[in-house]
């Protein structure tokens, strides 16, 4: 007896005392104050940064920028220098092929100038033959009739192209017309290609198998446009039916949310039986294949590469037999150890099913939440769009070698540069003293860096925002769930609107809290991100102490966020619950959880598991449903079934589609499941059953339990 009150105290010391009672605890706490103030004054003034760097982006970002071509001197063809000059011209288009699907991230390494119409016709420049007239093509400032140069130099200097073909503008870039002709017509590129003829900058000849062969990646990156346009063209055309399978998916899945209260426990036991018959089954049968083997010299022979293995078939099921069985035996001993809180697992989840039935608003809860998350996700890359843009913007650009923003000995001339830059800044520099303003002191070293630095402020406000939303979801959903189980009686005693009046109390008292949350949870996927920059960049350096390290780091932080994120959401829900700050309701939701650890991960497990069938069942359902309508297999609806390219397209679409829908609508029942569990191992510390301390779950819990309410000889009836 002495030990295990020991063992008692020790685990108070270790983890907290329990919970004690509290008379004027009767569900969510409606007079509470605000919280993490210091946290929300912070997240508004990250938020007016965000603004600011939006602004800027705005104000000097162009995104037709980024899609116009870029000469061999990096200036944008249309614009300034080259305006009049919209279309790209390569002066080897065959030596730029022959890089292979390179060419398209690292760029051509032969010259390219801007010109103002595509050529016409198919030409080889032949020194001596064609005169300095026919000079078509050549870099900025070079003249072919003026220049000192001879025919020969100019073409081998790479100073005007040596050939060129009719080509049509594709993405402002001039394509050899034969090449667009392949894919319009479905022409053989070899034929297509027999009567082009080029030749490299040294006067040697390409034959027309090579130039087919060189231009066949552009041929791969035409039809990849084709794909996507027949792709594009089937969801214009069957967008009404993709939206009804997805309607009917929401429909499937809110109907096996309402109905898991009564097959929740069946499915549970169903694969725990099923999975100790499996082993079972295994253990008899391969032990059975050991004893009628065993004096045999049977073996496997296996090889892989060059690698070969010959084992004996006696030892290989004497050794699969000895797993299964040791298997089965942990199985069942887990099973005998657990089997009470696997029960509590199953009604907690019925409960939550009725939770959800009882108050239908919270299935729609989700679909904000997901809605802000694109908003947020399609501002920050509409930004960043923006801020890549404003480096190619040829009206600011201070980096290149123009006299106007360089001295002639190639430094910067600050004040022209601070001139262009008023118009953002305003008078953020003295021109009488540059040198003692930190600003222009800021300028001159780092205006290269200003749009990184906006970058990563813009990645670091969307993980941040996408997170706060999310934790905003969770406690609204918290608040709304708690009221539902601290009704003594069910559904009379349920608060009217609890979804707007938890969604209130987050907004009224803890923007903080959730700002304090999200903004732990934002700075550790930077620090993922960071991560994995490094690692990219040590792929092919041999510092393998380096990339373990990385490995190492990558794997500790990927878990202290799944770690971070399951202690936010209980610490929401005891936010929701008592109106505590973060911190307070974090410890306390660790120190809840570890006094009851293996209850948390029994019905965490269960939880997951049950979720994973749902989840699986909707997707199954709504693609299964999709393939047969679109491929006509529904006889009555045939009628319906519309001409696609592609009867993939939709079919595609609507299973992903349905388990985005399936995703929300079953982390709504997850927010149950978790709300019910942590006010159920809260309403065991607190209450005894007694008339004044009565329990507030159900009787399916309380029969688990071998606990009930013994109540005031005038009431009535019982809970």
């Amino acid at each position: 007896m002495s030990n295990k009150v020991a063992d008692v105290d020790h685990e108070e010391k270790s983890y907290g005392k329990p919970l004690a009672y509290d008379k004027n605890f009767k569900g969510p706490i409606k007079d509470r104050s605000c919280t993490d103030i210091i946290c929300c004054l912070l997240f508004l003034i990250f938020i007016v940064g965000l603004v600011v760097v939006a602004y800027f982006a705005f104000q000097y970002g162009d995104p037709r920028l980024l899609v116009y071509p870029v000469n061999s001197n990096n200036e944008i063809c249309g614009y300034g220098k080259q305006l009049g000059k919209p279309y790209l011209l390569f002066f080897d288009l065959v030596a730029c092929g022959r890089m292979g699907v390179g060419v398209f991230v690292k760029g051509c390494p032969t010259p390219q100038i801007c010109i103002s119409a595509c050529p016409t016709e198919n030409k080889v420049l032949i020194p001596g033959v064609d005169a300095k007239a026919d000079f078509k093509y050549c870099k900025d400032g070079v003249d072919a009739t003026t220049s000192s140069k001879t025919e020969n130099a100019l073409l081998s200097d790479e100073d005007c192209a040596r050939y060129w073909f009719a080509s049509k503008p594709l993405i402002n870039r001039c394509v050899p017309s034969f090449l667009i002709d392949v894919l319009e017509k479905g022409a053989d590129m070899a034929t297509a290609a027999a009567n082009a003829t080029a030749s490299d900058a040294s006067g040697n000849s390409y034959d027309s198998s090579m130039i087919g062969n060189s231009l066949d990646v552009y041929g791969t990156f035409l039809k990849a446009k084709e794909y996507g346009e027949k792709i594009i063209e089937d969801v214009w055309t069957a967008w009404w039916m993709i939206l009804i399978g997805l309607f009917l998916a929401m429909v499937f899945a809110l109907v096996w949310i309402i109905i898991m209260r009564w097959i929740a426990g069946f499915m549970v036991w169903f694969t725990i039986i099923a999975f100790l018959g499996l082993f079972g089954f295994s253990t008899a049968w391969t032990l059975y294949q050991y004893y009628e083997l065993k004096d045999t010299s049977d073996s496997f022979h296996i090889q892989f590469s060059v690698i070969q293995m010959t084992m004996s078939k006696p030892k290989l099921f004497l050794a699969f037999g000895i797993i299964s069985g040791v298997i089965l035996v942990i199985a069942l001993l887990i099973l005998l150890i657990l089997c009470s809180r696997i029960r509590i697992a199953i009604s907690l989840i019925k409960e939550g099913s009725r939770a959800v039935g009882t108050m239908m608003f919270t299935l729609i809860c989700p679909i904000f939440p997901f809605a802000l998350q694109i908003v947020v996700v399609g501002f920050w890359l509409t930004v960043a769009v923006f801020l890549a843009s404003t480096g190619r913007n040829q009206s600011f650009d201070f980096n290149n070698n123009s006299s106007e923003y360089r001295y002639p000995n190639g430094s910067y001339n600050y004040e022209n540069i601070q001139k262009a830059t008023s118009a953002f800044f305003g008078k953020a520099c003295d021109n009488t003293s540059l040198s003692s303003s930190e600003f222009c002191t800021f300028l001159k070293n780092q205006e290269e860096n200003f749009v990184i630095y906006s970058q990563i402020f813009n990645l670091f406000m969307m993980f941040w925002l996408v997170n706060f939303v999310v934790a905003l979801g969770q406690m609204t959903l918290a608040g709304a769930f708690a009221s539902y189980y601290w009704a003594f009686e069910k559904p009379r005693d349920i608060p009217a609107f609890p979804i707007l009046s938890s969604l209130w109390r987050c907004f009224r008292y803890h923007l903080g809290s959730l700002a304090f949350g999200s903004l732990i949870i934002a700075i550790v996927q930077m620090i993922r991100v960071l991560l994995e920059y490094v690692d990219a960049k040590l792929k092919g350096k041999e510092n393998p102490v380096a990339k373990f390290f990385i490995k190492c780091l990558k794997c500790c932080f990927w878990c202290l966020e799944k770690f971070l994120k399951f202690l936010n959401k209980n610490a929401y829900i005891l936010i929701a619950a008592h109106g505590k700050n973060f911190c307070t309701s974090a410890k306390n939701a660790f120190m809840l959880i570890m006094r009851n650890i293996v209850r948390v991960v029994v019905i965490d497990k269960v939880t997951d598991f049950l979720l994973f069938i749902s989840k699986l069942v909707v997707v199954a359902f709504a693609a299964a449903t999709s393939y047969f309508f679109f491929d006509g297999r529904i006889d009555f609806l045939s009628s319906f079934t519309p001409s696609l390219n592609f009867y993939v397209v939709p079919i595609v679409l609507v299973t992903l589609g349905s388990y985005v829908i399936a995703s929300c609508f079953f982390s709504v029942y997850e927010m149950a499941v978790d709300t019910l569990f942590l006010c159920f191992l809260e309403d065991l510390e607190r209450n005894d059953g007694s008339p004044e301390k009565p329990y507030y779950m159900s009787k399916d819990l309380r029969k688990i339990l071998g606990k009930k309410n013994v109540m005031a000889p005038s009431e009535k009836k019982e809970f």
